[in-house]
This record gives C-alpha cells, sequence and structure tokens, in this order.
C-alpha cells in the first residue's frame, strides 16, 4: 500500500474510536462532501452521478478499527511474501515485458526487478485489488469523524480521477481504504504520480499494465530513487558485534567494513564513503542487512521494514539471486499487542524507560529492551527474544 496510507498503520486507542456516522448524518455528509468536490473543480454532473450511488459500509468500519491481536515475526512475514512460486512468476512477468520494462527504467531510473517486487507485494502481480467500491469506501470513512480530513481529500481525488476519463464509478474497485489498481495508489498519489504511458489518453491503472509500471516509476523517481545504487545488501556481522549500531545511523561502507562487517559469503564490503544503515529485522539470531538510501525510497512507499526488505529481497531474487544465507529463525515468539504492553510495562517497572505502554515495538521499546539486554549480560539486540520475555515475566504464543 503506497505512502498515503502511512497514518493507517497508527495504533487505534478507545479515545481515537468516535461513533460512526448514523443514516441521516451519513446522508448529510455526503451532501456536504459532493458540495467540496464541486468547489474543488469535479463537475456538478460527476459529483452527483457517483455520489448518488455511494453506500455507507460497515464493512470499512469495521476493518478501519481492527488492528490485529498477535504481531508477526520477520519470519512469517517475509516468506508468505517472498516465496519460490512468486519468484517463479516474477521471473517470467520479467521476461514477458521486459521492452515495457526496459522503457520504464531508461525514463525513471527504477530497475525492472523492482518494479515487478513492487507489483508482486502490491496484488500479487494484478492477481487481487480488492473489491471494495472506492466512492463508498473513501465516504464512509470521510464521514467517520476519527480520520475525516485525510479521508475527506482522498474522496475528492477519487471523483477527480473519474472526472477526467480514467476510469468508471462502476469499475472503481480497491481495497477498504481507496488503494487502488496494479500498484495500489491511492487517489491523491494517483493524482500526482500516475501517468498515461501506453497512449490511449486514460491513465489507467486497473487495466493498463505500462500505465502502472510506468506510473510506480514515476513515483519512486519522485522520492528520490537513485540508479546508481540497489536497496542494500544482506551481510554477517562478526561475533561480539555492538547491536546499539543498529539504531538507524548511517555510516559509510568503508566505517562498517572497519567494524568487522562483510557481505553474506564472508567477502570484505567496499572500501566506499556509501552511507548505509544497519537492519537487524529479527535480532541477532537472524539476518542483517545494510540499507542504503534506495531502502528509505522503498519505505516512502510503505513504512514497515519487513515490507521494504521484502521487496529489496524479492527484486534481488526474481532478477536471479537465491535465498537469504542467514534465513531468519522460524520459531520466534508471536507477541500479542497485551503482551508487549506487559514487556512495556515490566520495563518500565525496572528502570528501563519505554515510554508510556502501548502495545507497538517502537523504536523506544526497542531501545529500552537494548539498555535491559545489555544490563543482563544478554546480546544487546533490541529484540524481545526468549530470555528476554522470560526475565521480564511475559508469557508468549507460538
Amino acid at each position: 500500500m503506497t505512502t498515503a496510507l502511512v497514518s493507517l498503520a497508527l495504533p487505534i486507542h478507545a479515545a481515537d474510536s468516535p461513533q460512526p456516522p448514523t443514516a441521516d448524518t451519513f446522508d448529510t455528509c455526503k451532501a456536504q462532501l459532493e458540495q467540496r468536490a464541486v468547489e474543488s473543480g469535479v463537475s456538478q454532473e460527476t459529483a452527483s452521478k457517483v455520489m448518488a450511488q455511494v453506500e455507507y459500509l460497515d464493512r470499512v468500519i469495521e476493518l478501519d478499527r481492527r488492528q490485529p491481536e498477535f504481531t508477526t515475526t520477520f519470519a512469517d512475514y517475509l516468506n508468505r511474501r517472498v516465496n519460490d512460486d512468486r519468484v517463479s512468476k516474477g521471473r517470467a512477468l520479467l521476461r514477458e515485458h521486459s521492452e515495457l520494462l526496459e522503457r520504464v527504467t531508461r525514463e525513471t531510473g527504477v530497475p525492472a526487478p523492482y518494479l515487478v517486487a513492487f507489483w508482486g507485494l502490491e496484488t500479487n502481480f494484478g492477481s487481487y485489488f480488492g473489491k471494495m467500491s472506492v466512492p463508498s469506501s473513501l465516504t464512509t470513512l470521510a464521514c467517520d469523524p476519527r480520520r475525516s480530513s485525510f479521508f475527506s481529500k482522498q474522496l475528492i481525488a477519487a471523483l477527480r480521477i473519474i472526472d477526467e476519463g480514467a476510469i468508471a464509478v462502476e469499475q472503481m474497485e480497491g481495497s477498504w481504504a481507496g488503494a487502488m489498481g496494479h500498484v495500489q495508489f491511492m487517489p491523491t498519489v494517483f493524482l500526482e504520480h500516475a501517468v498515461d504511458a501506453d497512449g490511449d489518453g486514460r491513465r489507467d491503472l486497473w487495466n493498463s499494465i505500462p500505465d502502472a509500471m510506468m506510473s510506480a516509476g514515476k513515483f519512486l523517481q519522485s522520492m528520490g530513487w537513485d540508479p546508481d545504487y540497489r536497496w542494500g545488501r544482506e551481510v554477517i556481522l562478526p561475533d561480539n558485534f555492538n547491536y546499539s549500531l543498529a539504531d538507524g545511523r548511517r555510516l559509510p561502507l568503508s566505517e562498517w567494513r572497519s567494524k568487522g562487517i562483510t557481505d553474506a559469503f564472508g567477502k570484505p564490503l567496499a572500501n566506499a564513503p556509501i552511507k548505509a544503515a544497519l537492519v537487524v529485522p529479527a535480532g541477532h539470531e537472524g539476518p542483517a542487512f545494510l540499507a542504503y538510501k534506495n531502502f528509505r525510497v522503498i519505505m516512502g512507499w510503505n513504512r514497515s521494514e519487513f515490507y521494504a526488505i521484502s521487496v529489496g529481497h524479492l527484486a534481488d531474487r526474481v532478477a536471479g539471486a537465491g535465498k537469504l544465507q542467514n534465513p531468519p529463525p522460524e520459531d520466534l515468539p508471536t507477541l500479542s499487542r497485551s503482551a508487549i504492553m506487559a514487556m512495556q510495562e515490566s520495563l518500565n517497572a525496572r528502570g528501563f524507560d519505554s515510554g508510556k505502554p502501548d502495545g507497538i515495538m517502537g523504536p523506544g521499546t526497542r531501545d529500552a529492551i537494548r539498555r535491559f539486554q545489555a544490563s543482563n549480560g544478554m546480546v544487546a539486540d533490541g529484540y524481545p527474544g526468549d530470555s528476554v520475555l522470560q526475565e521480564l515475566g511475559v508469557s508468549t504464543e507460538r
């Protein structure tokens, strides 16, 4: 899901969940949104036609309020998204659309395997776009007080897309939150970055693979994709490595090399000034990565380190690379939100401030875990493994 949906990943608390609209208030809200759309430049004909068909969708509010009870381990996340079937399909599509993808690369600088990787992660190469009416979903969310401003903008953008003739209202289907087409653009991202690459006079991200791939390339280019570098690489860390360095700091490759880090095959890193950040998504037992500038560009699309690693690794596999040299362990604990809160409370009680307990594994919590580990003679990788959880008295699920 694209960058416009970053806010959807924020935690939801009871105080943030006002009552959804009633039938009467929804009708009033629809009329107000229609007027706002017309005032913003949408034709009266389009605004009236679309809003007359809009329906309130209880399911959208349910999905918006729902948060997963359990966290996902890196192994589970990666293995679901980067598997042999998806790699095989990606390689076939890389060959099938080679001419198009080479054109996108020439114009945007984004290599073809990355375009295929985004396509694979977003819609499994166009096999599933979502079945929700985008205008109805967005109107439902725009009329809900919790994030009305954000979704009102998305609705008006969707009406503009229909108004320009890119897609008929009956065909504008997508995710429950309004992400659309092969690469799941939100409407505001569509308006700014979608292009007509096949020359048919429409920006069609549902039915035109050329439009979708070129639009993805243009979007990544706009966020600063650097064609001279890859996303990052798997690396091997030396024994007794100082994991406090995996805190987001960006150091030159030459400096990482001086700390004993090698590539995944044990060869020295380039003695170069290229800056990279160290990422250890499964703690010291799992793989380690040095992430370059393009890693941050990928996170501009979706602000998840798991997602960015998956895009990069899938792109590498599609391009012909093998599996990770150090795959993530599959037996790490799966934590519920309540277990994370219990861990945060226990850390705070022991003097390792993790902030207000919220059930979210953010940087403050990881830093508190790292300090707790260091004080207890553990590998201070900031990851809540079994030894940390046992010491803190937190039960786990597997």
